[in-house]
């Protein structure tokens, strides 16, 4: 089955190369214009980091000419498409344990440590029910949005988070939603259908939500990484791409988006 598919895939993009060449005057049976042909990277990415990783693919495409083609998505989700198809070239979850799941399973090898994710408490512009600390996500009467367990990143860290500060069991009382990625956590914190929801620094928007940071002492802080998957069909462009999202001019477009690059003195006492 994964053979007929890949061979509609291949004449598919052959037909589509075939269109682009008869515009510019030259015929997909030209030899040189078939051992030119770049092949098509999938790339399964956590959903909060779109931004970035949209810029990285437009600038590694440029550069080398390698389309990427991104599935966003919950960490656990794309977990489950990737072991499901055994299909893909790159995996770029959230946090390290996700990536320790998928090399446990045999999807991934060696992994490459990019970014740090930090949760933030985030609140509708204005901060209307007046939240100061974590401890404010359990007073009575607070809406409280999270992402969800296991499926997001974020979700699987808040919990361990408010587990850490004892406060989970009082948290959920609180509840109005479990989002399926940490974007639609943005939707609904801006539109203030929730009081209160923490979120990875990097996503604050600053003209729609205000910040409360959490003490480092009570913070869990994860790091982002990237690596080929063993499923790869391309694995020289495939470890092209994951070390170029790993290099100094990679992490330069994480930095302009509001992340911290890996390692920082900051965080030294995180560990992957």
């Amino acid at each position: 089955m994964k053979a007929h598919l890949l061979l509609i895939i291949a004449l598919l993009a052959m037909a589509t190369a075939a269109f682009a060449c008869g515009c510019t005057g030259t015929t997909a049976d030209t030899p040189a214009a078939a051992d030119t042909a770049k092949p098509e990277l999938l790339v399964y990415c956590g959903a909060g980091m779109r931004e970035p990783m949209d810029e990285i693919a437009a600038v590694f495409t440029n550069e080398t000419g390698i389309p990427i083609n991104y599935v966003f998505g919950g960490s656990n989700t794309l977990l489950t498409q990737m072991n499901l198809t055994k299909m893909g070239d790159v995996y770029m979850p959230g946090a390290t344990a996700y990536f320790d799941s998928a090399r446990n399973m045999g999807l991934v090898e060696e992994e490459s440590l990019v970014v740090y994710h930090v949760p933030v408490i985030a609140v509708p512009k204005g901060n209307p029910a007046g939240i100061t600390s974590l401890e404010d996500l359990a007073k009575p009467g607070v809406r409280v949005a999270l992402g969800d367990n296991p499926a997001t990143a974020i979700g699987q860290l808040t919990d361990k988070l408010l587990a850490k500060n004892n406060l989970l069991e009082d948290v959920e009382k609180n509840l109005v939603t479990r989002s399926g990625t940490v974007n639609e956590l943005l939707v609904y914190i801006s539109m203030g259908q929730a009081d209160v929801g923490i979120i990875w620094e990097d996503l604050y928007v600053p003209e729609k939500m205000d910040l409360v940071y959490i003490p480092n002492t009570e913070n869990l802080v994860k790091v982002v990484p990237i690596g080929v998957l063993t499923s790869s069909e391309h694995k020289p462009e495939a470890e092209q791409f994951v070390a170029f999202v790993a290099s100094d001019e990679g992490k330069a477009i994480f930095a302009k988006h509001g992340f911290v690059t890996y390692p920082s003195d900051a965080y030294a006492d995180v560990k992957p």
